[in-house]
């Protein structure tokens, strides 16, 4: 079809949207309300991927298989792994990358940030440029400083300074406790 004005473009993204939808299914991905979900010309999902209503696909976004993304999300450049669970109201920016077993819940963004394998990012959250590691939980209200480490296991209740190392339960800064023990 020819495009002459904003509503010969709006039929044709219309006519493209059908298509790639139509492409998604045929491929094995489900999509709850397929009106409702927007693809761009490179979105590649797997196999057993569901999708919500109300999602939108930027550019540059991969989907692994047996993927659960639920309503009212948006990614852009993104990398999703299998058995993911994303949303709904999450918000995935440029640069995320989110392992296998990874939950990120409602009103969650992240952006530019890695979420290895089994991580928990709980609802209400922005997650940014970081490295969240395999099983961690990443909960609301909290701030972690730039360059910050967590231990392992560690339980997180207040915010942890800039370069601060914390282990433990509840989690306590390693120079605090050294500077303690002196």
């Amino acid at each position: 079809t020819g495009v002459d004005d904003r509503a010969d473009l709006a039929r044709a993204e219309a006519i493209m949207q059908k298509r790639l939808r139509a492409k998604a299914m045929a491929k094995g991905a489900t999509l709850l309300d397929p009106d409702t979900v927007y693809f761009s010309h490179d979105t590649n999902l797997g196999q057993d991927v569901t999708v919500g209503q109300n999602v939108v696909f930027g550019t540059g976004v991969t989907v692994g298989d047996h993927v659960t993304i639920r309503p009212f999300c948006h990614i852009e450049g993104a990398e999703i792994a299998k058995d993911a669970i994303i949303g709904p109201f999450a918000r995935l920016r440029p640069g995320t990358s989110v392992a296998e077993n990874v939950r990120v819940g409602n009103f969650v963004e992240v952006k530019n940030t890695m979420l290895e394998t089994g991580a928990n990012v709980d609802h209400l959250t922005y997650v940014g440029d970081a490295h969240v590691g395999a099983g961690a939980t990443v909960r609301q209200s909290l701030t972690i400083g730039p360059w910050a480490v967590i231990g392992a296991g560690a339980a997180v209740v207040k915010d942890v300074a800039s370069r601060a190392m914390v282990v433990g339960v509840p989690a306590r800064d390693l120079r605090d406790r050294k500077m303690s023990s002196e």
